[in-house]
């Protein structure tokens, strides 16, 4: 396709907004589906090192009580 300026290569042909409001629409999905992978990756981890530090105060009360 040719466009004979800036200005028709984003208008599109009268399809600009809808062009570029899919852009739009596609980026902001994928930006906040980042943030949310980000939340639930670090909610995992803290939640890991919690059980982990759970289970080590656990095999150290059980080795105490050892005679």
């Amino acid at each position: 396709m040719n466009w004979g300026s800036a200005a028709e290569f984003f208008a599109m042909g009268g399809y600009g907004l809808y062009v570029w409001g899919s852009f739009g629409v596609t980026f902001a999905a994928l930006l906040i589906e980042t943030q949310l992978a980000r939340k639930r990756f670090a909610d995992t981890r803290r939640l890991l090192r919690r059980e982990l530090a759970a289970d080590r105060e656990a095999l150290n009360e059980h080795a105490s009580r050892r005679p």
